[in-house]
Order: C-alpha cells, then structure tokens, then sequence
C-alpha cells in the first residue's frame, strides 16, 4: 500500500487540486473494502452456483432437470439488470441486511447481488471446457460425481477459474465507481463529489489513474497466477 500512497501523494502534489491525499487515501481504501468483501461473499454463492449449473444441467453428473430451471433463469434474470438499476432496486433489502442503504459497507450488499450471478456464469463456462475424456477416464475409475468435481474438474479448470476471479475483481472495481453515485464512498465516489459536483476535472483525471493502475495490477497478478498454475 506505500507505493499507492506515494503515486496518490505525487499525483495530488504535482496536479493541483483541493482533495488531499489522505481523501485520495481513504477513497482507495473503500474502495479495496468494497471489492475485498463483495468478491469473497460473491465467490462463496456464485462458484457452487456455478458448479450446480454444470451438473444439474442435461447429461451433467447430476442431472436434474428441476434445479437446473430453477437456478439458471434466476441467474440469468439477475445478470440482466445494470448494477446501478440492481443497486437502486434492492435498497430496501439492503437497509434489512445493514441497517442503511448508503454508505461503504452498504454497497457491499448490491456489489454482492451483482457479482455472484457473474462468477456463476464465469464458472460454469470453465468447468464446461474441462475435457469431456477426463470425466469419462473418472467415471471408468468408479469415482463419485463429488469426487469427479472434487478430484478432477476443479484442478483441471483452475488456471481458467483464477481468471475468472480476476475478471470478476474487474467488474467489482468499475461496479464500486458506479456505487460512488449514490455515496457509498471509494473513488468513484470521489470522482463524482468532488471531480463532477464541483467542476474539479484533475480530481477525475487522478481518480482515473488511480482506477487505471489497480486494474492493471489485477489483471497482470490474475495473468500470473494462472500460467504459475499451468505450468508454464
């Protein structure tokens, strides 16, 4: 977090602009909270939903044909709302889960909604990839549809899941700006407060880079991570 807070601390220096470092500071911080949050919630809901999607579906492992028309509308019907509309249409839910409906650790509620369905889909894309041979090679060795999953599915896919959590940090980072609109804080908000409200366009333009350079750190780890797990 130094080397954040020295470009933060440059950028504000070197552009001049009302908003201190510290806000810049704090923004990133909220918004790192946010996304930390909303990824792990996410990923706990939307990678059995995924995997639920891969084998309830026809001829999956555990076909059945209930669940299946059950769940993937759901999903789909989630996944067809802009965040902003899903962030303005649960408020009332949000307010039940929190206690408030604006703020940081409001946001993480619609954040939540909004990336669980996506990692699902994210997911189910994944493990559909993983060679058809490998699951008929485990069924022939007798392995239970858990252990299949388990044992063979999972590791097969893995490089291409660690992407897709890179990909869903993604969306969670521009998804947090658009939370911004509606004061749950981060850099989004900041850019909106202070950048757009107040005429301020250096507050934009650093707001923009600071976006730029986290996107980028996420998706050169994701790249990494993801050969480390191919071996190459």
């Amino acid at each position: 977090m130094e080397i954040v807070n020295d470009i933060i601390n440059y950028l504000s220096t070197t552009f001049a602009t009302n908003v201190t470092s510290a806000q810049f500071a704090q923004a990133s911080y909220e918004t790192l909270y946010m996304v930390v949050f909303a990824l792990t919630l996410g990923s706990l809901i939307g990678v059995p939903l995924g995997i639920c999607l891969v084998t309830t579906r026809p001829s999956g492992l555990l076909e059945n044909k209930k669940i299946y028309q059950i769940i993937n509308p759901i999903i789909n019907l989630v996944r067809s709302l802009p965040f902003i509309i899903l962030l303005v249409a649960i408020l009332p839910l949000t307010k039940l889960i929190v206690g408030s409906s604006i703020g940081t650790t409001a946001a993480i509620v619609p954040l939540t909604f909004y990336v669980a369905p996506y990692i699902s889909r994210l997911v189910e894309n994944s493990l559909l990839d993983v060679n058809s041979g490998i699951i008929e090679a485990a069924e022939s060795m007798g392995a239970t549809p858990i252990q299949i999953i388990w044992h063979f599915m999972l590791p097969e896919a893995f490089s291409s899941l660690i992407l897709t959590l890179t990909t869903a940090t993604i969306g969670l980072i521009g998804a947090t700006a658009m939370a911004g609109a509606i004061g749950a804080g981060g850099i989004g908000d900041l850019a909106v407060s202070y950048g757009y409200q107040r005429f301020d366009t250096t507050v934009t333009y650093i707001c923009v880079v600071i976006l730029v350079i986290a996107i980028q750190f996420v998706q050169s780890t994701g790249n990494y991570l993801a050969r480390k797990a191919r071996h190459e």
